[in-house]
């Protein structure tokens, strides 16, 4: 009996959607990419300006694409199922391209699930639909540009800088980025300026504490900084233009006469924040865990296709990892609420799920990087997960349940104090405490900028 074709990207990935499908498929790895441009040849139509890319099957990748080919031409249908992404997008269509004529007339369709779990792996199949070719034109257009940049840079780099380098649309435009950022270095001019700071104790005797000199006689001391590039005036808050000023001021500040002139109290929320995007994903895993981009990425790729935890078998933990969106399936909100009420308690359930907005050119193409179910928490499959499998994961399961929990609370105090000598010196501190943690129960937020 024939069965279905289904070609992924990775072994990994076909291993666990292998268990998913059943007896009834094949599931092949095409290992990333089949075609690609020729590497001795720009391999681009120039002189009529078409810009009509000239592909190959890349080098190596000859007996991949001829297994391929003869599993498509005894199966009963094809289902590609690379990344769902522009460039999964493209493998897909080089697939179709070369397995067609094999497959003699079967169905080649597309398939893409965000997270691979069984539900949603199962639900793909009874979507599965042509090749997005806006999709594909996107990618030719990546992979073109880069090639003429960097066909034409790349040997520039080997002779002055390093042989075996490559540079293309990325990478010149971050250089582009790097010179002109060095030249607003190189124009920069510095400006002097002065901070006062009182260490202050309570005629009571309590803990000193210290406060900045904010202001003179009501007026804000604040230092000019040049003009914007709209033209505006910027100021340095809190400060003063020079030492002989400064001196001035610290010794009329020893004479003065200190008390405290207003105390404000109030109640301050910090929200919960948004359930991570690629980009905020590599920047949290760089300061909290010390992962770069590469290494970021490389373990939530394994935990995405699948990680075996036991009884369980083979499981996607998180939702497809390459995204700009913070959208979230109704299914998953009410999966962490439930989550947070019955383990965490109801103080910390917002009466309403947490909405949240992304960017406004944002593709929203996919979810937000979440854990595809809650119940796996971190600690309950640390074992089968090494240590930066764990540190990751653990990272983006916070993020996600926190996302849905009520915000934190702080008791903020300010206190307004005058220095009075020759003139009114105006100094103030600020200090808050935590009254509920809220979501900071989950997940240790840096502190909001003011």
């Amino acid at each position: 009996m024939a069965k279905s074709l289904v070609i992924v990207e990775s072994p990994a990935k076909a291993k666990t959607i292998g268990k998913y499908l059943g007896n009834d498929y094949t599931v092949e790895a095409s290992i990333g990419h089949i075609m690609d441009l020729p590497k001795n040849d720009i391999g681009v139509e120039l002189k009529k300006r078409t810009f009509e890319p000239t592909l190959i099957v890349s080098p190596g990748k000859e007996k991949v694409v001829d297994r391929l080919k003869k599993l498509a031409s005894k199966a009963d249908a094809v289902y590609l199922a690379p990344d769902p992404d522009r460039e999964g997008e493209a493998i897909a269509a080089h697939l179709k391209m070369q397995i067609s004529p094999a497959a003699r007339g079967k169905r080649v369709q597309r398939v893409t699930f965000n997270e691979i779990t069984p539900k949603a792996v199962k639900a793909a199949f009874q979507h599965a639909r042509d090749i997005d070719e806006h999709l594909v034109d996107a990618q030719t257009t990546r992979r073109v540009l880069d090639r003429l940049v960097g066909y034409q840079i790349s040997p520039l780099l080997w002779d002055k800088v390093k042989r075996g380098l490559s540079a293309g649309r990325v990478q010149t435009v971050a250089l582009r980025l790097i010179v002109e950022r060095e030249r607003e270095i190189n124009a920069f001019q510095p400006v002097e300026y002065w901070t006062i700071d009182a260490e202050l104790t309570p005629k009571a005797g309590k803990q000193s504490f210290i406060a900045r000199l904010v202001g003179i006689d009501g007026e804000p001391a604040r230092v000019a900084n040049g003009k914007d590039k709209e033209g505006k005036a910027q100021f340095l808050s809190n400060a003063l233009p020079d030492q002989k000023i400064t001196d001035a001021t610290i010794a009329a500040l020893n004479k003065a006469t200190w008390a405290v002139r207003a105390v404000e109290k109030k109640e301050r929320r910090r929200n919960a924040p948004a359930p991570f995007t690629t980009s905020k994903l590599q920047q949290d895993a760089a300061g909290r865990l010390g992962f770069n981009v590469r290494r970021t990425m490389g373990v939530a790729q394994r935990l995405y296709e699948g990680i075996d935890v036991g009884s369980d078998g083979t499981v996607g933990l998180i939702t497809y990892m390459r995204t700009d969106s913070v959208r979230v399936s109704p299914d998953a909100i009410t999966e962490a609420r439930d989550y947070i009420g019955k383990k965490l308690g109801t103080q910390y359930l917002p009466s309403s799920p947490n909405q949240f907005k992304g960017k406004k050119d944002a593709q929203d193409a996919h979810e937000a990087i979440r854990p595809t179910h809650v119940e796996y928490t971190p600690d309950s499959i640390r074992k089968y997960l090494t240590d930066e499998q764990y540190r990751l994961y653990k990272l983006i399961w916070n993020r996600f349940v926190a996302s849905q929990m009520t915000p934190a609370v702080f008791d903020q105090t300010t206190v307004d104090i005058a220095a009075k000598s020759d003139k009114t010196y105006d100094f103030r501190v600020s200090g808050s405490v935590l009254k509920f943690d809220g979501f900071l129960k989950v997940y240790e937020a840096p502190p909001s900028r003011r």
